[in-house]
């Protein structure tokens, strides 16, 4: 057993003192193939690590290694190895702090955050007793506490600056604010980015990811052009061997663009398994609200998991749009009859709709600038302008 522990101390040893962080990082993974040692389990590591390593290094190694003993438990401690994770966190940042001028260890504190990332997420699957979220925001507080030194170092060089370590932790936070329903909390993390002068320069796959995260949160505060821009960027970087992840990104920009105006290529859909949305496209096109809603009516489980439900339920005001503008290409006038658009919505399947909930409707569609006029109410009128009465919705 004591071989096997010695071993594994040296090479955490060699690899600080060769200042090889990616090394380093792996010693400390839970992915890493070492965490299958038996021997490795102990509940008690402080002496035998505390011969190895200097302070904060041995307390990150020693919380890891008892992190390893909780999970071997039957059944697993999750969150006793979450607590040790924690503290193994919290030691990087001691960590990162007493390594002034250098960034070398940057891959580790990845490496540590993400583990805790992942150990929450085991704790609010597996642990009872705490309000849904609470294990993951008290995990982005610790990760909080590493990205603040990062942020903070603006005396290293361009080549040993922490600063280059903020967007992975970014990115690691926006993957917990996503799941804690707390989005609120991306804003300053954006900001830090945006105002980085390092932005262009963090890997690729980091970009991508995050471009993913703030086109999602554009999305959701209704900014679509810029929720384009950035999923637009996601997804023509990401390589096509990730198919998976161009798919998520799809689906999220193929509606934010749908709402623009702009209709998604059949083949384009087929080939990441999305036809859902071409489906939708036909029955937006054609204006048919009846077939429109049976569809969302169908696919709602699925529309509600991808967090797009209510996105997709504001492209029915298209639906309707592409509906009475047909009437007005049919009756060619600008004094549009409400009786009209009531007998549209029945000839494509709403039986039930009342003439009041046909006004509604209009009203509705005026505010949104879907139409250009307004009703007469006393004459049961939609008066359109004779300047673009239905205007483009590509922008």
């Amino acid at each position: 057993m004591f071989g096997t522990v010695n071993n594994y101390l040296s090479g955490v040893l060699h690899a600080a003192q060769d200042y090889d962080g990616e090394a380093l990082g792996t010693h400390l993974s839970l992915r890493d193939v070492h965490v299958q040692n038996h021997n490795l389990y102990i509940a008690q590591p402080e002496k035998l690590v505390d011969r190895f390593l200097k302070p904060p290094l041995d307390e990150v190694v020693s919380a890891h290694l008892k992190v390893l003993y909780h999970l071997a438990q039957e059944p697993p401690g999750y969150m006793e190895a979450y607590t040790q994770q924690a503290a193994a966190c919290g030691a990087v940042v001691r960590l990162l702090q007493q390594l002034k001028d250098e960034n070398w260890c940057l891959p580790l504190m990845y490496r540590v955050c993400l583990d805790l990332r992942y150990l929450a997420q085991a704790c609010e699957k597996h642990c009872r007793g705490f309000t849904p979220g609470h294990v993951l925001e008290k995990a982005a507080d610790c990760m909080m506490a590493c990205f603040r030194v990062c942020a903070a170092d603006g005396r290293a060089s361009e080549e040993d600056t922490k600063r280059l370590g903020m967007m992975n932790l970014v990115n690691q936070l926006f993957k917990i604010y996503f799941r804690i329903n707390k989005l609120h909390l991306c804003k300053p993390l954006i900001r830090a980015i945006d105002n980085c002068v390092f932005k262009d320069s963090f890997p690729l796959p980091e970009q991508i990811t995050y471009k993913y995260f703030v086109g999602r949160r554009a999305m959701f505060d209704s900014n679509y052009q810029a929720a384009v821009q950035d999923l637009s960027y996601a997804f023509s970087n990401c390589p096509d061997r990730f198919a998976s992840n161009k798919r998520l990104i799809l689906i999220y920009l193929v509606p934010v663009k749908m709402l623009l105006g702009y209709l998604p290529r059949k083949s384009l859909l087929q080939r990441y398994d999305l036809l859902l949305f071409h489906d939708l496209a036909l029955a937006l096109k054609a204006g048919n609200v009846n077939r429109f809603d049976e569809i969302v009516r169908d696919q709602e489980l699925v529309l509600i998991r991808s967090g797009i439900y209510l996105l997709v339920e504001k492209l029915k005001f298209i639906v309707y749009r592409n509906l009475f503008k047909k009437v007005f290409a049919i009756r060619q006038t600008h004094q549009l009859d409400m009786g009209d658009f009531l007998s549209a919505l029945q000839f494509v399947g709403l039986a039930d709709v009342s003439l009041d909930e046909t006004h509604c409707i209009v009203a509705n569609l005026i505010y949104e600038g879907k139409i250009k006029g307004y009703i007469s109410h006393a004459h049961n009128k939609l008066v359109v302008s004779k300047q673009n009465p239905f205007p483009s919705i590509s922008t």
